[in-house]
C-alpha cells in the first residue's frame, strides 16, 4: 500500500495515476493459456520456489534479511500495473508537484484535466506493454511497503517459449529476485538512497512548462538519428551533459544491483536447479531474438540498456570477488560512499583500489 504525497492533487495536472490504471488493464496482452488449477499450481509452484531460493541466496551473497522483511508475493499482469501505477505516483508526484509550485502563471483547469488524462493514457499504455516483459521486480514502493513481485502469466509463457523445465525456471528466476529482495532489506540505507537519487534525477530530467518545447525540439531533431543508430534511449535524447553524468551515476548503481544478482543466481543455480546451464544458455538466446520493431523500442524504453546493466555489472562483481573475496566485494554496501562510480564498473580494479587502498 502506497501512502499518497501532499502533492498529489496538484500532480494530477502533469499525471492522471487512476486513468493510467484504467488504461493499463485495457491494454495488457493476453497471457498464456491456462486452467483454473493449472493457475493455482502455478502460483503455489512460485510461492514455494521463492521461499526455497531464500537460504541459498542468503549463504552465498552473505546478506541476510531481517525476519520481519515482506516475503515474496505471486501477481497476474494487471495486478503489477495497479501497483506500478501506484508506485510510480508515489515516486514521481512529489517531483510534479515542484513543478507546479514553479509555474509562473497557473495553467487552465480543463487543460490540466485533458493533460492529465493525455499523459495518464501514455502511462497506462507504457505500464501494459511492461507488464508482460517483467518476470519479477522488487518494487521500492516509496512511502509505503516495499516488497517482491513475481509475474505469474510471465514465467509461464518465457518457460514455455524455451522449453524448459519449469520447476527449474522458476527456481532459478527467484534466485535473482530474492537477490533483489535482500539487498534492499539487508542494506538498510539502499532504498532511501535510491528513491531519493531517483527523485533528483526525474526533477532534473522532467521538462517544466517553459522548457518543454525546446526539449520537444532537441528530441525530433536527434530521434531519427538515434532509430538508425541504435545508439540511444529517450533519456540519453532530451539529456544535457550534465544530466546524462547524474543518470550514468544511478545507472552504475543499478548495474551494481542487476549484475549482482546475476551472479548470485548462477552461484547457486548448480547446486540446486538441474538444468540451469540450458535455461542460462536458452534465456541469453532469446534476449537476442526480438524482432527489428521491438529492438527499436526496447531500446527507446531503455531496455537494451538493462541488458548491459546485467552484463556490465556482472563483470564487476565476479572481477572484485576474485580480488578481495566475497567479503571484501560486500564492503560496497556500507554507505553511498562505496557504491561504485560510472568508471569503476568499467573498471573494477579502480573500486578495489579507491574502497581497500
Amino acid at each position: 500500500m502506497t501512502v499518497p504525497d501532499a502533492a498529489a492533487p496538484q500532480a494530477t495536472r502533469y499525471v492522471d495515476w487512476q486513468f493510467a490504471k484504467t488504461t493499463g488493464t485495457r491494454l495488457v496482452p493476453a497471457g498464456p493459456k491456462v486452467t483454473v488449477a493449472e493457475a493455482a499450481e502455478v502460483v503455489a509452484s512460485v510461492r514455494a520456489a521463492a521461499h526455497r531460493a531464500q537460504q541459498p541466496v542468503a549463504e552465498t551473497a552473505r546478506l541476510h534479511a531481517p525476519g520481519d522483511a515482506p516475503g515474496p508475493v505471486v501477481v497476474d499482469r494487471r495486478t503489477w500495473i495497479s501497483l506500478n501505477a501506484d508506485s510510480m505516483s508515489a515516486l514521481m508526484d512529489p517531483v510534479f508537484g515542484k513543478l507546479v509550485d514553479s509555474q509562473k502563471a497557473a495553467p487552465n483547469q480543463t487543460m490540466q484535466a485533458i493533460g492529465g488524462k493525455v499523459t495518464g493514457g501514455e502511462a497506462g499504455a507504457l505500464l501494459a506493454f511492461m507488464s508482460s516483459k517483467v518476470l519479477g521486480q522488487y518494487d521500492l514502493a516509496p512511502g509505503g511497503t516495499p516488497q517482491l513481485m513475481l509475474v505469474a502469466p510471465n514465467l509461464v509463457q518465457v518457460e514455455r517459449e524455451l522449453g524448459v523445465d519449469p520447476a527449474d525456471f522458476r527456481l532459478w528466476v527467484c534466485m535473482h529476485e530474492e537477490t533483489h529482495r535482500v539487498q534492499f532489506t539487508a542494506v538498510p540505507w539502499l532504498r532511501d538512497h535510491m528513491v531519493d537519487r531517483v527523485r533528483t534525477l526525474a526533477t532534473d530530467l522532467v521538462p517544466d512548462p517553459e522548457s518543454l518545447q525546446e526539449t520537444l525540439s532537441r528530441l525530433g531533431k536527434q530521434l531519427p538519428d538515434a532509430l538508425k543508430s541504435g545508439g540511444a534511449g529517450l533519456t540519453d535524447l532530451i539529456a544535457s551533459p550534465e544530466q546524462r553524468a547524474k543518470l550514468a551515476e544511478v545507472t552504475a548503481v543499478m548495474s551494481l544491483l542487476e549484475g549482482h544478482a546475476d551472479v548470485v543466481m548462477d552461484e547457486v543455480g548448480p547446486q540446486i536447479i538441474p538444468s540451469v546451464a540450458q535455461i542460462r544458455s536458452r534465456f541469453n538466446e532469446r534476449r537476442k531474438g526480438v524482432g527489428a520493431f521491438d529492438r527499436v523500442l526496447r531500446r527507446l524504453l531503455g531496455l537494451e540498456a538493462k541488458m548491459r546493466q546485467y552484463r556490465d555489472g556482472a563483470v564487476f562483481v565476479r572481477e572484485v570477488t576474485e580480488a578481495v573475496g566475497t567479503d571484501g566485494f560486500n564492503r560496497v554496501w556500507e554507505s553511498p560512499e562505496t557504491l561504485p562510480l560510472p568508471a569503476e564498473i568499467a573498471t573494477p580494479s579502480t573500486w578495489v583500489a579507491r574502497v581497500h587502498g
